[in-house]
């Protein structure tokens, strides 16, 4: 095994037209798949295409939730036959019911149809409408068997990419590779985030975005390898996508990441985690106090 390659299915969803956007990334992962994918990605919160109550109205939030699924519910089960029939992992996203608030979830299937983990956003943007979801409480990492070879797998979702934290955390769990769905806008300073995540961690790094108008696509994925062996600076950019949908292409070397891994000093070969226990204090100082964070 050597090539694992990721497509970015960046689209742009029909909100609660849950059936549109099942057929929609059902002919995406098909095209992912004549391309030669071994794992496809979605973007966050697929089945309503990241959307929230148009209105403050109760109804309005009662009509939200209700688009709500679960891992035994139509939507899901369909990608797992899916991924099943085309031999190719998938990893679907959506909003996850629950008992109270729902929750920003994504569902890895592997190429047997098998789910192998079902992890939910920890870091909702509880600034804004997502205040209206229960964030995850851990960070998963599995081993998948994917048609290109095994790799070990974590996953961040969106606002968990801007806290490096979720990054060294499935590092330290032992993912070389971490699939990241978005729903937001990616300039060159959460790109250049994200590079960051894939550099520290040695890691490879790979986003899915909303094309336009809804967000504006650039979805990307970054390699591990930053040096080759003769300590030669390396460009990371695997692939950065433009504004418009379409299935785009990540091929990572597993066997040059894991090369490198062995013999680079990022990572957790020289951490001093005795010195970071402030890192855990659920203390916030001035001038970082909000009053509607979730600790």
């Amino acid at each position: 095994m050597s090539l694992v390659k990721v497509a970015l299915l960046q689209m742009t969803g029909f909100g609660y037209d849950q059936e549109a956007n099942l057929a929609k990334g059902e002919t995406f992962c098909r095209r992912a798949r004549d391309m030669g994918a071994g794992i496809a990605l979605f973007p966050e919160m697929w089945n309503i295409g990241y959307t929230f109550p148009d209105s403050p109205q109760p109804n309005a939030n009662e009509a939200w939730r209700a688009q709500a699924v679960g891992p035994q519910d139509g939507f899901v089960t369909h990608f797992q036959r899916l991924a099943r029939e085309l031999d190719m992992a998938i990893v679907l996203t959506y909003l996850e019911r629950r008992d109270g608030a729902p929750r920003n979830s994504l569902s890895l299937i592997d190429r047997h149809g098998e789910i192998l983990m079902t992890y939910a956003k920890v870091h909702t943007c509880d600034f804004g409408k997502e205040a209206a979801l229960t964030p995850g409480d851990d960070f998963h990492v599995c081993a998948l068997d994917t048609n290109q070879g095994e790799v070990e797998v974590g996953a961040m979702i969106c606002f968990d990419r801007e806290f490096p934290e979720s990054a060294r955390i499935l590092m330290l769990k032992g993912a070389e590779l971490i699939l990241t769905r978005n729903a937001c806008d990616l300039e060159e300073n959460r790109i250049g985030q994200f590079r960051a995540r894939a550099f520290e961690n040695m890691v490879g790094m790979a986003m899915t975005n909303y094309a336009a108008p809804q967000q504006n696509g650039h979805s990307v994925a970054f390699d591990a390898v930053a040096f080759d062996k003769s300590e030669a600076a390396q460009d990371t950019l695997i692939v950065e996508a433009g504004e418009e949908e379409g299935v785009y292409i990540a091929e990572f070397d597993m066997g040059k990441i894991r090369a490198y891994r062995e013999r680079e000093v990022w990572g957790n070969a020289y951490r001093k985690p005795r010195r970071y226990a402030l890192l855990t204090s659920d203390a916030v100082d001035r001038p970082f106090i909000r009053g509607d964070a979730k600790r």
